[in-house]
């Protein structure tokens, strides 16, 4: 059974949806004392027939770990074809789009971490795992199955809780200490306008240019140029699939010379025009760029931790699960 545009109905929603109905995750800003290290931490419930399909993408410019406690899943990675099932893993960030299959329902816990969280916890840059995805054990990073302190019947807040106090052991544990505040600035800045000449921030931030590339390419994976190319991608995406404040859409346009060079850019990343991008069901790429976008929109202070998010359908509750 192959998920198609008519068949959202094979895919209940249990935590939180879009207004048209495209599954949603629970995410939230991290606890305040793991702020340096985490962006985000993330749970996404949702029920479907176990022989569903569900071939997507994902599309992501930070490393996420993301504990799998439901469905069998498939990805083209930078070092071939994956599967993988009942697993903890590490998500490297991507230069384009990776391919991305599920079988039954998903149920999966995740923290996404800070650009340059990585290395100040590990020691690893960011470029070794850029369009690759490995178990934990591989890293040292939380060794073991996380899914083994999640208990799947509690509602996906409490999976949250039980994550972060992983996290916060093993931090304390190895005495990591926080990322360089030059990638920290430039996550804001590309944030903010990721049209910005690399250039120029290096000079405002009294850095030369190859300090700057040294220090990007370690915390995000890729040079800085071509982190503001997918900024301006991920951002396109994120309209596109229904989780973008639309007061943003005029300005997302402005970023590139004209129509052309947006489409261009845009395949560069998603491997199809914006048009048909748009005509297709992409439950997982939806739940990844929302998850982005809802950070984002708060680290610009354009929406209060916690607040509706313009895209969300007003009732539904992330805590009925």
């Amino acid at each position: 059974m192959a998920l198609d545009d008519n068949d959202d109905n094979l895919m209940q929603p249990r935590t939180g949806k879009t207004r048209d109905g495209t599954p949603l995750s629970f995410n939230r800003a991290p606890a305040e004392d793991l702020s340096p290290w985490v962006a985000r931490m993330v749970a996404a419930k949702i029920d479907a027939s176990p022989d569903l399909h569900i071939n997507c993408a994902m599309c992501s410019d930070v490393v996420y770990i993301r504990s799998l406690l439901g469905g069998h899943w498939t990805a083209e990675t930078a070092d071939g074809h994956r599967q993988f099932s009942q697993q903890t893993l590490l998500f490297g960030p991507h230069s384009h789009a990776m391919p991305i299959t599920c079988n039954g329902p998903i149920m999966t816990g995740g923290i996404a971490l800070r650009p340059g969280a990585l290395h100040a916890i590990t020691g690893i840059s960011q470029s070794t795992m850029l369009d690759r995805i490995d178990p934990c054990d591989n890293s040292g990073l939380l060794r073991g199955n996380l899914g083994g302190i999640i208990d799947p019947d509690l509602p996906p807040e409490a999976w949250l809780d039980a994550l972060e106090q992983a996290l916060r052991y093993y931090i304390g544990k190895v005495g990591a200490v926080p990322p360089s505040p030059i990638s920290t600035e430039f996550e804001t800045a590309a944030f903010r306008d990721p049209t910005i000449s690399v250039s120029g921030f290096a000079a405002e931030h009294n850095i030369s240019e190859r300090t700057l590339q040294r220090i990007v390419l370690r915390d995000f994976g890729s040079a800085p140029k071509q982190v503001l190319r997918r900024a301006r991608a991920l951002d396109m995406g994120a309209r596109l699939c229904g989780v973008a404040d639309e007061d943003e859409a005029e300005e997302l346009m402005l970023r590139y010379f004209d129509q052309s060079h947006m489409i261009r850019e845009f395949m560069a990343f998603f491997g199809v025009p914006p048009r048909e991008f748009r005509s297709q069901l992409r439950p997982l790429m939806t739940i990844s760029l929302e998850t982005r976008q809802a950070r984002r929109l708060e680290v610009l202070e354009r929406l209060a931790p916690g607040q509706i998010r313009p895209w969300q359908y007003m009732e539904n509750s992330p805590k009925g699960v």
